[in-house]
């Protein structure tokens, strides 16, 4: 069989970990494909840098979409990120040229993906993105392949590893959310500017990816309902601790009788579970299907090598004239989604209250909640400070999120009451 000929678009830390990937492993990779994967063209913005690859005599390209018409590219791998701008140009360039696609962009996939998927099929070529949700874990095979048998009820995850690195910190050290992000930038783990990972963009954009994947839907980012973790103090952590749970954020989509539910936010879930183990950079992800129950995938979800394994399995796949729809069925096949609003969720609920120490307090706020009809199932104060600021920790049993809310905003309301009450779900799968 002919040699594949690929060209990579971007050379930042995913690219140059593709090009030593194929360099390295390129024996190996044509044993297993009965065909050679090389690159043959490039596109960066500097030329000098040391990528830690040969890339002598191969074609540069200062635009990136100039490098998707190349007629000598079998495939273009978009490693540029960003919904819009040079990486969606570059991308829908190499479709209509009818080139194979492989890209490690959620962004653009979430917001974009249905109409991608349905150029790559018009087109008959492939678009494929292994490496856009939880790096080296294969969930995407996982979900449209490995489980193809099965109707899922629902997946959920740990999808950012800089939110989950730093929740882990905060648990094992005790630090507050701003010192330990601090020392995440240090370490490269969190972006100089984070606000995707820590207000949940990113574990969002990932979701929408998943969502369509498990459910057969068009991708619909913006039925995502999403919250970060800026707002979970060491002290939710303690208490957490106290009431036998651990603090992630999750992502979370699964069929309901109002339709299908996707949220971002942080959760409380049981210390013993499955994900509740999953620490520091590495993500998890579990999927429920009817014939297998739940199946569960943990590894490293970011970072060079994991995500330059993910798209050389990709290339692999192409090589190989490996052959499925983009999101498990035929692009005019996806439904429309009928979203069900988190407003619709019922569950469990942890509250935390800084309330003014005296006399009816407590009182004044059970009776707020027994009018929402939400009910107490544990109550936590600890110490006496007398007409000082105390914490005041309670659960509830199973009430629906709008009752909750209610109940949030009256007890906001009152005097005794000294900032607005954090509210963390709990989740128990």
């Amino acid at each position: 069989m002919k040699t594949l000929k690929v060209g990579v678009a971007g050379l930042g830390t995913v690219g140059a970990g593709v090009l030593q990937v194929l360099e390295k492993q390129a024996g190996l990779l044509e044993r297993r494909c009965g065909r050679r994967i090389v690159v043959t063209a490039v596109s960066a913005r500097r030329r000098g840098l040391d990528r830690g690859a040969d890339l002598s005599g191969v074609r540069w390209y200062e635009d990136a979409a100039q490098l998707a018409a190349d007629p000598d590219i079998d495939v273009v791998c978009e490693l540029i990120g960003g919904s819009e701008g040079v990486a969606r140009a570059t991308v829908e360039a190499a479709l209509a040229h009818g080139r194979h696609v492989v890209t490690a962009n959620k962004a653009l996939l979430a917001h974009r993906g249905t109409e991608l998927a349905r150029l790559a099929e018009e087109r008959g070529v492939d678009l494929r993105f292994e490496a856009a949700v939880a790096g080296g874990i294969p969930v995407i095979k996982g979900l449209r392949e490995g489980l193809a048998a099965n109707r899922l009820s629902q997946i959920h995850g740990i999808l950012n590893g800089t939110c989950n690195y730093i929740l882990t910190e905060m648990r094992e050290t005790g630090r507050e959310f701003g010192e330990v992000l601090a020392e995440a930038q240090r370490l490269g783990y969190a972006e100089a500017d984070p606000s995707f990972d820590i207000d949940g963009i990113d574990t969002a954009h990932k979701l929408a990816i998943l969502t369509s994947l498990a459910f057969g839907c068009e991708v619909d980012f913006a039925a995502v309902d999403v919250e970060g973790i800026r707002h979970v103090t060491a002290l939710d952590i303690q208490y957490a601790r106290e009431l036998g749970f651990r603090i992630k954020l999750l992502g979370i989509a699964r069929r309901t009788e109002h339709g299908i539910e996707q949220r971002v936010h942080p959760c409380m879930v049981p210390a013993a579970g499955a994900t509740a183990a999953v620490d520091g950079v590495f993500n998890a992800v579990v999927a429920d299907g009817d014939f297998t129950g739940k199946v569960l995938l943990v590894g490293r979800g970011a970072g060079a090598g994991p995500t330059a394994s993910a798209v050389v399995a990709d290339l692999v796949d192409i090589a190989m004239g490996r052959r499925t729809p983009v999101f498990g069925v035929p692009a005019a096949q996806l439904q429309r989604m009928v979203a069900s609003p988190i407003s619709a969720r019922r569950g469990a609920y942890y509250v935390r209250l800084m309330v003014v120490d005296r006399p009816g307090v407590i009182a004044d706020v059970a009776a707020l909640l027994r009018d929402q009809q939400v009910s107490m199932e544990s109550f936590l104060q600890r110490g006496r400070a007398p007409g000082e600021a105390v914490p005041v920790v309670l659960t509830t049993h199973d009430t629906g999120e709008d009752s909750m809310r209610r109940a949030l905003a009256a007890i906001e309301a009152l005097d005794s009451v000294l900032e607005p009450p954090r509210m963390i779900r709990i989740e128990d799968f």
